[in-house]
């Protein structure tokens, strides 16, 4: 893995807004902008690193679902969540509700086995960069060049896969307090990606929904009912909500709510799943040792708060360093995890988030910091790989050949 400089396209902030980049720089507090999306640079991947990667993700995914199933039981306390919450996950788990997309942030430098960091599995942002943005950067760019990045491709073909799974249309809802532009962003590109793929959508935000309580089910606009609903919304808060107790498994199919994500992604959003995985594959080449509540044998580690998001309160305890993250969380619990700092390139520490999209690994979104934690001010940075592109009709095939592969 390189990073290489790079002169930014003319008039490349009008480019990527164009595109749906609402927040193409970061607002500090003095009123400043600094960029987010950042090509004054470029990651060169190898095709080796990119399968080592792909392996990697779908490997940590299949453990994941194993930690989950662990995580449900209750053998590694209430993870900090409202009573009856494992339970919900558990019955979730069991119906096989399905899921469509998730964030693994891990560590690499190219020289050994990747090592996660954590898993974005219930809310994660950073899609449209990811899936679209740094996309068009190549093909403006580099177009001899390829990418590890088939998510747009993959989400629209998990769409048609769910599709006989759920009930039409299907609700997109965010969080209306939120300033950025992300969460909106990024829900409107999985709307769009749904509708690519044949489905009829309506969009909401969270305080929209409502719940008949006579009918038992919930509802949406003009009272119509929530059959299927994706939303950006962390399910540790929702079910904390009053209408959280409403998120159950009915007896009547009919009347129940298929949530994408579905409520057992509450158990892979905690960072109690670090310690699980740790648990259950312990010296695993891919895991740092991690443990609830104290650091045990650790003599260098992170402290993160179980429902801690975008570094929020991190505590890092290492030689040289003793740094806290301000924010809200931490009454809920904590994970350690061991130390492992974050690769350097050019003064630039790096964090590279393999998206999962029905299960399978699907490509990479890289981003970069100047402190240890990757917060608020992280840079997003394209990348390639140094091979010439496949054709498009192979790049179809390939998806092709793995959604056969899921349905067998």
């Amino acid at each position: 893995m390189r990073r290489v400089p790079s002169e930014p396209r003319t008039g490349w902030r009008e480019t990527v807004e164009s595109q749906g980049l609402v927040y193409p720089v970061t607002v500090q507090p003095d009123g400043t902008e600094r960029p987010y999306w950042n090509e004054h640079a470029y990651y060169a991947l190898t095709a080796a690193e990119v399968d080592q990667l792909e392996a990697a993700t779908e490997q940590l995914h299949g453990m994941c679902l194993e930690a989950a199933r662990h995580l449900a039981t209750g053998a590694m306390g209430d993870l900090g969540l409202p009573e009856g919450s494992l339970r919900l996950a558990q019955a979730s788990l069991d119906a096989a509700t399905p899921s469509l997309y998730g964030r693994f942030d891990l560590r690499h430098d190219g020289e050994g086995p990747p090592k996660l960091l954590e898993y974005n599995a219930d809310t994660p942002t950073g899609l449209l960069e990811s899936a679209v943005i740094q996309w068009f950067w190549l093909e403006d760019t580099h177009p001899d060049r390829d990418q590890w990045n088939s998510v747009h491709e993959r989400l629209i073909a998990a769409w048609q896969d769910l599709a006989p799974r759920i009930t039409q249309p299907v609700w997109f809802a965010h969080h209306e307090g939120e300033t950025t532009g992300e969460e909106w962003m990024t829900v409107t590109y999985l709307r769009d990606t749904a509708e690519q793929a044949g489905l009829a959508t309506q969009g909401i935000t969270m305080g929209q929904i409502g719940y008949n309580e006579a009918a038992e089910y919930f509802v949406g606009h003009e009272a119509r009912m929530l059959r299927t609903c994706f939303k950006l919304y962390p399910w540790e808060d929702m079910l904390r909500e009053p209408f959280g107790r409403w998120v159950e498994p009915r007896p009547n199919p009919m009347y129940g709510t298929t949530w994408i994500e579905p409520p057992w992604k509450v158990l892979l959003s905690n960072k109690a799943l670090l310690a699980a995985l740790w648990h259950l594959y312990p010296g695993h080449e891919l895991l740092l040792p991690a443990y609830l509540d104290e650091p045990r044998e650790l003599t260098e580690w992170v402290a993160k708060p179980l429902h801690g998001r975008e570094g929020d309160n991190i505590r890092i305890h290492a030689e040289g360093i003793e740094h806290e993250q301000p924010g809200g969380y931490g009454a809920e619990g904590w994970c350690y995890q061991q130390w492992c700092p974050l690769p350097e390139l050019d003064g630039n520490k790096v964090v590279l988030g393999s998206w999962v999209v029905d299960g399978r690994a699907a490509g990479v979104g890289i981003r970069e910091s100047d402190g240890w934690i990757t917060d608020y001010d992280a840079r997003f940075v394209p990348h390639l790989i140094d091979t010439a592109p496949p054709s498009e009709a192979q790049r179809t095939a390939w998806v092709d050949d793995d959604r056969r592969g899921s349905r067998r």
